[in-house]
């Protein structure tokens, strides 16, 4: 994001991202209840990055890319101790797995790993949350 916000544009696109990522959340389980689990890790990818998003907000911190939101998460709160080097793992872990689905051939995702991922990305955001709200 390129331009500057005031305060209250820096509170309400926050506000918004954060709804997005929960939103987001929902969509993964659902599509996960539907056997669909390439669908379910891209959604619980992109709801993580939006609660990345809306914390690069708060911060004044922009990039144009995911992997400058990915960057920027690393080394300004993972490198810093702000955010655990697990939380982390999960995001760059799913960053990967989302990226295969989207552009490499034969990427496949399956139950297990939607198990595996959605407590994850569930407890990534409410990470994310405190960081935003303390």
């Amino acid at each position: 994001m390129k331009e500057t916000l005031d305060d209250q544009s820096r509170a309400e696109l926050v506000k918004y991202r954060i709804s997005r990522a929960d939103e987001t959340i929902k969509e993964a389980m659902l599509l996960t209840n539907e056997g669909y689990y390439n669908a379910a890790i891209n959604r619980l990818y992109y709801a993580c990055f939006y609660a990345v998003q809306a914390l690069l907000v708060k911060n004044g911190i922009s990039s144009a890319s995911h992997a400058g939101v990915k960057t920027m998460l690393s080394l300004n709160f993972v490198s810093k101790g702000l955010l655990d080097v697990e939380y982390g793992k999960t995001f760059s872990r799913l960053f990967e797995i989302r990226h295969s689905g989207d552009y490499d051939d034969f990427a496949y995702c399956d139950q297990s790993m939607t198990d595996e991922y959605t407590p994850k990305a569930v407890d990534f955001i409410n990470q994310i949350k405190e960081l935003l709200y303390k």
